[in-house]
């Protein structure tokens, strides 16, 4: 138990301080890294707590796609970092009202937890499976959610298509259809030159 604690309390501050880091680093690339980081981190505390597949998916679907296509998103848009810098101030004030509402959540889980009378927590069965007691959740009681969710998915990413797509003027673009059709007489001209003669 105490090798658990400690671990837990490793990976809670390491989520922690990259946690912090994705909302103050100044290039968005580092800050996406450090939020694949924190995504690490929260699977394996997940992974402390028995939900295995949580954890996996985590890793799977965030890390390994969606922060794949925003990392490439930031990287192909040319971003104004000093616009998004601008509005920094002037919406931090909600922010820390919406970080202290979420801290006050925790405290209170935190509180409900240590005053709990031991010998309450429920015991599972031997055969148990997080896995199919999440997937009879998701694809009953919380269906249509589930798949509000993957249209949302699905418009998020034609999105980002789009906006990589778009045609700038000073990109440099190559069209194979003209370079098929291209023949060598209109590509090399012989221009007949006077010998020069040494002096």
């Amino acid at each position: 138990m105490v090798v658990e604690t400690v671990v837990f309390y490793f990976f809670a501050a390491v989520l922690l301080l990259s946690g912090l880091r994705v909302i103050t680093a100044r290039n968005p690339v580092h800050a996406a890294l450090f939020l694949v980081l924190s995504f690490f981190t929260a699977s394996a505390i997940w992974l402390l707590l028995q939900a295995e597949f949580l954890a996996i998916v985590l890793v799977l679907v965030y890390v390994g796609a969606v922060m794949v296509l925003f990392l490439f998103v930031v990287m192909m848009l040319d971003i104004n970092l000093e616009r998004l810098r601008e509005g920094f101030w002037r919406n931090l004030p909600l922010a820390l009202v919406v970080g202290a509402i979420m801290a006050a959540e925790i405290i209170a889980v935190i509180v409900e937890r240590a005053f709990e009378v031991p010998g309450q927590a429920v015991r599972l069965p031997a055969g148990y499976s997080n896995t199919r007691a999440l997937g009879l959740l998701l694809y009953t009681h919380y269906a249509y959610a589930l798949e509000i969710a993957a249209v949302i998915l699905l418009v998020a990413i034609i999105a980002a298509i789009a906006l990589t797509l778009r045609r700038r003027k000073d990109t440099k673009y190559q069209s194979p259809s003209q370079q098929v059709r291209a023949r060598p007489g209109e590509r090399v001209q012989l221009v007949s030159m006077p010998a020069e003669k040494d002096r």
